[in-house]
């Protein structure tokens, strides 16, 4: 032994840690390795990554027989509302799968609030043993002069909010057609934040040539929405951090990009996961299975999970096992593929044990509170079948109307057509289409109709106020009767998301309270996770067959994602970024 490693023994073995995991095979987020290693830690850090059995003194060891060691998970872009979770609800029952760091974009309850709701929700993340950082949403309304939401963000309001604490990123600039057209409150809203050197996150679905120029000259430099194959490895090939989550892993993507010469940055994020979902599949490491199965391989994976997403945040304290890094760490149990999380640890403290949260008992009710702030925010008439009459200004007879057509797997709803008669004034709609329609929450007026085509569905409907980005009062269904009761249903629980099924004596199959905004529950995870699973199987059984049921529905009103979406003010040709007649001809 060099008089060099002697040294570095007696002084290992002087230090006292506060824990050991030994016997476990470390994973290089640098070179895809695993190696058999000891790694110790000391308060939030990773103190040393010795050879197995070097002397150190620990307080405590963990026994890693068989199992892997791995960063803890980075998710750089999600929405913490998608969950229908407060932020600590959230961060336990996500810990718990192994993520241990995200960049929240609160555009959702922002929307609904303002500035109350994005300080309300920074309150609420802090004192979690989860790093959760925050974007500035960029679109308030999503898409302005267009659509009617609770809150209005100017740039100046956005500059001083990227100053707040815990705030790193421009969230998702979404309006990609008025930055590419030049609108000056985009323009203005991105000088700031390239001001401010802070993160620019992106929206861009399937923007190429010229317009992908003009918006990657505004400094944002991200995209996590689907794209064709070439318009992925476009992106990627002019530096744009590809963010990659569960509809774009597929098989071709994934073929595609590991054919590159070198393979560029990639993050794996998980966008919109409802709370359901997260207890039954899991979080990020949902997201790489699915990536596996895609054909990335598992180190690759892993690397998307970590060291990637923490170099985008500018976190360069994690994504890698190493001593001086933050002890954000995830055991995994088999094969590094499964990526099946046995113990994880954020910042040297023990969170989460075989997928299920560790946490001291806490007082329910210890979130900011949310009554004054947020609760009460659903304006609304009562609501009945008079309420659901398509009325319109159009002689008796036949007329062809615009419609949306929906798909089984993502978000993108193209026009169609439909011909329904008209008579006295009214749309003689049921028993012909689903209708949609969206009723401002807010105070003013503001009610549009559209037909919806793409599902075959039985007699029934949904109303939610979680709808992106405005939260509008949406409600899709077959009978006026049904659609009344289950927008009736939403406003009575101040918010939420209702299914009824049946025409006459129509009953509701199920509810999700969320009186927090209209967009989040105040209650335990594990009971918020019950009501999400119900209404989604609620929605299955009545035939709104989707990957993701709830982005689906509540999709439909963001205006400013392809083709045709519907608001409070009228259906909106997302490409042309105006709004369009709801009968064609």
């Amino acid at each position: 032994m060099t008089y060099a490693a002697a040294k570095e023994r007696d002084q290992m073995s002087e230090q006292q840690h506060d824990l050991r995991i030994s016997g476990g095979r470390v994973v290089s987020t640098f070179t895809g390795e695993e190696f058999a290693a000891d790694v110790l830690v000391t308060g939030e850090t990773i103190s040393a990554v010795l050879p197995p059995g070097t002397p150190a003194e620990a307080r405590e060891e963990y026994d890693a027989t068989g199992l892997l060691v791995v960063p803890g998970f980075v998710d750089a872009h999600m929405h913490i509302e998608s969950a229908f979770l407060t932020p600590r609800e959230f961060a336990e029952v996500t810990l718990a799968r192994g993520t241990t760091t995200v960049l929240a974009d609160p555009h959702e309850i922002v929307n609904v609030a303002g500035r109350d709701a994005m300080r309300w929700m920074i309150e609420a993340g802090r004192g979690t043993a989860q790093t959760q950082l925050w974007g500035v949403p960029s679109c308030v309304p999503a898409l302005e002069g267009l659509e009617h939401a609770g809150a209005a963000l100017s740039a100046e309001d956005i500059d001083e909010m990227l100053g707040w604490p815990g705030v790193v990123a421009l969230g998702e600039v979404m309006d990609y057609r008025a930055v590419v057209a030049g609108d000056a409150r985009m323009a203005a809203v991105t000088a700031v934040a390239r001001a401010r050197g802070t993160i620019l996150d992106g929206h861009c679905p399937n923007l190429t040539g010229a317009e992908l120029s003009a918006y990657l000259a505004t400094g944002v430099d991200s995209d996590h929405t689907k794209n064709r194959t070439e318009v992925v490895l476009e992106k990627a090939r002019l530096g744009m951090t590809m963010m990659l989550q569960e509809k774009c892993l597929d098989a071709e993507v994934a073929a595609a990009l590991l054919a590159l010469p070198q393979l560029p940055p990639l993050c794996l994020v998980t966008d919109d996961l409802a709370a359901d979902h997260i207890v039954a599949k899991g979080h990020l490491d949902h997201i790489a299975r699915v990536a596996v199965a895609a054909g990335f391989p598992p180190h690759v994976v892993l690397r998307a999970l970590t060291w990637t997403p923490a170099q985008r945040l500018r976190l360069p304290d994690r994504g890698v096992v190493s001593p001086g890094k933050r002890a954000d760490l995830v055991l995994l149990r088999g094969p590094l593929a499964a990526f099946e999380p046995a113990l994880v640890l954020a910042g040297g403290r023990v969170v989460g044990r075989d997928g299920a949260p560790v946490a001291p008992p806490r007082a329910a009710g210890t979130d900011p509170d949310t009554g004054s702030r947020l609760a009460g925010r659903v304006d609304v008439e009562p609501q009945d079948a008079d309420g659901f009459r398509w009325r319109v200004e159009l002689p008796d007879g036949t007329h062809r109307f615009r419609a949306m057509r929906v798909n089984p797997r993502d978000t993108y709803t193209e026009a169609a057509e439909i011909a329904l008669p008209v008579s006295g004034g009214e749309v003689d709609w049921e028993g012909r289409t689903t209708l949609v329609r969206v009723r401002n929450r807010y105070g003013r007026d503001g009610v549009v109709f559209a037909p919806l085509l793409g599902r075959e569905l039985g007699a029934g409907a949904v109303a939610t106020t979680y709808a992106h980005d405005s939260h509008n009062l949406l409600t899709i269904g077959t009978t006026r009767a049904a659609m009344a009761a289950a927008a009736a249903t939403v406003v009575t629980d101040g918010g939420g998301v209702a299914v009824v099924r049946g025409g006459a004596g129509e009953t509701v199959a199920a509810r999700m309270p969320l009186p927090v905004g209209g967009v989040l529950s105040a209650g335990p995870a594990e009971r918020v996770a019950h009501e999400a699973r119900t209404v989604r199987a609620a929605l299955e059984e009545w035939g709104w067959d989707h990957l993701n049921p709830f982005m689906s529905v509540s999709t439909l009103t963001l205006a400013v994602s392809p083709a045709l979406k519907i608001t409070d003010r009228s259906l909106i040709d997302v490409t042309r970024r105006e709004a369009v007649a709801g009968t064609v001809g």
